[in-house]
């Protein structure tokens, strides 16, 4: 799932908890009239595209009694608002997905916000030859496809000849199905059309609903038949759930750690107004061969251990004396690092995006047909946005975001901001975002 720091008003990913940016402006105090607007909205998406119709209803008819009763009417902060939005939705429905987000830190019924990621290329943070001849991949993260598989193909490549692979998956918190398929894809028998995972989708403003299949595809390099280790923790969450979940119906691994988020339901974010939004899952996992997933319950692990001592524990179990469960202390040598250098290509399309956004003439056959689909309907606000910057001034390489975006700092006459974007390997932008700097 993506930040929550402010509303949804730049360029964005719309893959299912893919890559979203935003503007920073500050939180305007809510009065009746914009709690209103807001629940109107927020019933409206759970009553025409909440993945259970019965449960949508009846979440919709809770806001709607709150917002009568007058429960809400002390909440004059987004942040306040959104928390307590989120926790009447949980009450309902059970989904830990479905949530109302707002600019700023969570609130304390959020608990303890989880450390910040470690930086990684298109989610891969590392992959390492450690004692025995044992491959170590970690995982935190699915973008799209076009953006994951080749970062994730070079990681498992030094790694095919490995005895044995260790697949740390504890700070996995999920992202595009595309990507979790295709991770897991690497660990199936390539001689056999294996059946992976099945999300069935819920068809807007109706009670239809279609299913999308996602087999295991080829891969450039195979690690099927050796001895697989998955680690896993409460941290990990939705399409990480969906990598172990597969694995372990098809029976291709062995697991490690602790029981797992519990978050099935894959969905997308819609804004509701007053720097608000709400992620609404209008999907459901339903795995090929249980007919059924993890939401609520979690994977549990074959052998239960604090996620610290998962590590260490694996490879004990791999016939190895590791001295301690740091993969930077075990670690004999790191064949895969994330880049610390702008892709090629990703600083003229931030220039021919401004210049196009600026005489509303966005180019879309640079763009994936996702992206293109979200610069369409965002247009408006994006040329309001870059025309109220004035005249460009200059792009400057910032940094490798953490999910393997290239981050550029962007002056304009008017004031500056941040501009991340992705490219596929045929120069289109499949992600970006803008995020304001304060003046």
């Amino acid at each position: 799932m993506t930040s929550t720091v402010s509303r949804l008003t730049a360029i964005c990913s719309i893959c299912v908890l893919g890559l979203v940016a935003y503007a920073q402006t500050a939180p305007a105090p809510l009065d009746d009239a914009a709690r209103s607007a807001v629940i109107a909205k927020t019933v409206d998406a759970l009553r025409n595209r909440y993945t259970f119709p019965d449960t949508g209803e009846k979440a919709a008819a809770k806001l709607e009694t709150q917002l009568a009763s007058g429960a809400y009417k002390e909440l004059t902060t987004p942040r306040a608002f959104a928390d307590t939005l989120s926790a009447d939705l949980y009450e309902v429905t059970k989904d830990k997905h479905l949530r109302v987000n707002a600019p700023g830190p969570a609130g304390p019924a959020a608990g303890t916000p989880p450390a910040p990621p470690p930086r990684s290329d298109a989610g891969v943070v590392r992959a390492d030859k450690l004692q025995g001849d044992i491959g170590y991949i970690e995982v935190i993260g699915f973008p799209p496809l076009d953006a994951f598989k080749p970062a994730i193909e070079r990681a498992m490549a030094p790694l095919a000849g490995s005895k044995a692979i260790i697949l740390d998956l504890r700070r996995n918190n999920g992202g595009s199905a595309e990507g979790d398929s295709y991770l897991g894809s690497f660990f199936c028998d390539p001689s056999k059309t294996v059946a992976l995972n099945n999300i069935v989708w819920r068809t807007p403003n109706t009670t239809q609903f279609t299913t999308q299949n996602f087999p295991a595809a080829k891969t450039a390099t195979s690690l099927f038949g050796k001895p697989l280790y998955v680690l896993i923790s409460g941290r990990t969450f939705s399409g990480g759930e969906a990598v172990a979940y597969d694995l372990q119906v098809l029976k291709l691994a062995t697991f490690v750690g602790e029981t797992t988020g519990g978050g099935a339901n894959p969905g997308g974010t819609l804004p509701l107004g007053s720097q608000l939004a709400i992620f609404v899952p209008n999907g459901r996992a339903e795995n090929p061969i249980t007919h059924s997933n993890w939401e609520g319950v979690g994977v549990k692990p074959d052998i239960a251990v604090p996620a610290a001592d998962a590590l260490k524990v694996a490879l004990e179990k791999l016939g190895q004396n590791p001295s301690s469960g740091d993969i930077a202390v075990l670690s004999q040598t790191q064949v895969f690092a994330p880049r610390t250098t702008a892709q090629p290509g990703t600083e003229a399309a931030v220039r021919r995006s401004i210049d196009e956004l600026a005489h509303n003439q966005p180019n879309y056959e640079k763009m994936s047909p996702n992206m293109a689909q979200v610069t369409r309907n965002q247009l408006p606000g994006l040329n309001k946005l870059v025309t109220d910057l004035g005249e460009l001034k200059s792009v400057t390489f910032r940094e490798v975001g953490p999910a393997g975006q290239d981050v550029y700092d962007v002056v304009f006459a008017n004031g500056a901001v941040m501009w991340s974007i992705v490219l596929d390997d045929q120069g289109r932008t499949i992600s970006a975002g803008i995020q304001r700097k304060p003046n």
